[in-house]
């Protein structure tokens, strides 16, 4: 067969329990532990053996905290003994935070008649999101344009001074406030947990959300930038009127059960503590060790030395090969940035299946194209053609052998004309401009204009020789 080419254009204290249980476990085999004894599924529960552990140091536990924030809204009734507690929301609701001073006399003298700064957050509780929020957010963003995922309700909030909300961070709010009198913030959460789910076939579990206060005192230069205290409580957001149903389920379900059941889990209390917790990082941290293993293929990043690609080559690879849903997610990701995400991560941002193929994908395992086919220019073909007739048309080699006609190979995933003009372009080097249109030759010679819908029936490893001519 033969072609022609029209030229030009185109992401303490319980050890005695504990002793007490191993001795049990021991020597009471087939008898009853007592009431009192602690269950090894409690103790691993608690934070010290998870991996969320705090990276707070072990004396803080009997520590006075110099501040002390409360969010009036319940902790739900079904979390266990050691389990971190848990609030239900409502959507654009407004809840109270009171800011409380916990000073002892004497205590942080510098700030003493002076204002301090919190800032406001509302993040994910799970890492995996955490790692990607800025991708989680933007997508967000996306969907709800001019929307803010927390705000303050500054008409009902007391003692509060200078409340700023910056356009760009769509989950943050930040305030002064003097810890010396009373202040309380409102707040509203307008996202709600299953929007950063997965939709699937619906009754998807919505993911927690993180409540996170940080608070500041002012430097040399009267900048808010000295950490003074953080605390945060775990909370899910319902559609209105859903966290008080949500509320509800949880208590009749905690009401049905055995009276040793109920003591593995907490009570309901009125009002959420939030609880110690590091300060939040104003640089997410990013592992900059490129992926070992990549390669280079048709269906990999166009990534340079160093695996960097810009987003925009990200976006497009993810175009090509079929993750069009997820361009959002990963809006400003270079292609070194989703080679970085471990398989876990894909799967917690895609799901199960997207996931494993998107991941197979980034670890450059070759996926066999759609279409495959061999040129040759005519050139390298006519010489093979007439070696037997003219002696100048003979290339040497080594001992006199007559270098055969070389074909290259060309994948398409597309299967359109487009696709193929820049293809040939890429492999002999010239802008797809110079391609005015393609022709396959037919029958009795004629030029049949190549179209999406002649490549789409097209074999596959079917062998095209290259002619050009001039464009008329």
């Amino acid at each position: 067969m033969a072609w022609a080419l029209k030229l030009p254009l185109t992401d303490e204290v319980i050890e005695s329990g504990l002793v007490q249980d191993f001795d049990a476990s021991l020597s009471g085999i087939g008898q009853e532990l007592g009431a009192g004894a602690y269950s090894m599924s409690d103790v691993l529960a608690l934070p010290i053996f998870k991996q969320e552990e705090s990276n707070l140091p072990p004396d803080t536990d009997n520590k006075i905290l110099p501040f002390q924030y409360v969010l009036c809204a319940s902790t739900s009734p079904a979390v266990k003994l050691h389990d971190e507690t848990l609030t239900y929301l409502n959507q654009g609701q407004s809840y109270e935070i009171r800011m409380i001073d916990n000073r002892k006399i004497g205590e942080l003298p510098e700030i003493t008649g002076k204002m301090v700064k919190s800032i406001i957050r509302v993040v994910f509780h799970d890492r995996r999101l955490q790692y990607t929020e800025h991708q989680q957010l933007e997508g967000w963003r996306w969907n709800r344009p001019g929307d803010r995922i927390l705000d303050l309700d500054i008409p009902m909030s007391v003692g509060i001074i200078d409340p700023r909300a910056n356009p760009t961070q769509l989950n943050t709010v930040e305030f002064l406030w003097d810890p010396s009198k009373r202040t309380s913030v409102f707040i509203q959460v307008h996202c709600i947990s299953t929007e950063f789910t997965m939709r699937k076939h619906g009754g998807e579990k919505g993911v927690p959300f993180r409540i996170q206060i940080d608070t500041f005192k002012e430097n040399e230069n009267e900048e808010y930038t000295e950490h003074l205290h953080s605390a945060s409580c775990q909370v899910k957001v319902f559609k209105p009127k859903g966290a008080d149903r949500k509320q509800k389920t949880d208590r009749e379900k905690m009401e049905k059960r055995a009276p040793q059941e109920k003591e593995k889990y907490q009570p309901s209390y009125e009002t959420t503590i939030l609880t110690e917790c590091s300060p939040w990082p104003e640089v997410t941290y990013v592992n900059n060790s490129p992926s070992p293993g990549f390669n280079s293929t048709h269906n990999s990043f166009p990534v340079a030395e160093g695996y960097e690609s810009t987003p925009q080559d990200a976006q497009q690879w993810l175009h090509r090969n079929r993750f069009s849903p997820f361009c959002r997610l990963f809006t400003n990701f270079s292609g070194a940035d989703l080679l970085k995400l471990t398989r876990e991560d894909v799967i917690q941002i895609c799901g199960p299946a997207d996931g494993i193929r998107l991941f197979n994908a980034l670890k450059g395992r070759v996926v066999r194209p759609r279409l495959t086919i061999y040129v040759c220019q005519e050139s390298q073909q006519t010489f093979v053609l007439s070696c037997g007739d003219k002696s100048e048309n003979f290339i040497f080699i080594s001992n006199i052998h007559v270098l055969p006609a070389v074909y290259h190979a060309i994948y398409l995933e597309e299967l359109t004309a487009a696709e193929l003009t820049e293809k040939i372009a890429q492999l002999f080097n010239i802008s797809p401009r110079q391609i005015n249109q393609i022709f396959k030759q037919g029958p009795t010679g004629i030029h049949v204009l190549v179209s999406d819908e002649m490549i789409q029936n097209f074999q596959d490893e079917v062998c095209f020789v290259l002619d050009t001519m001039k464009g008329i």
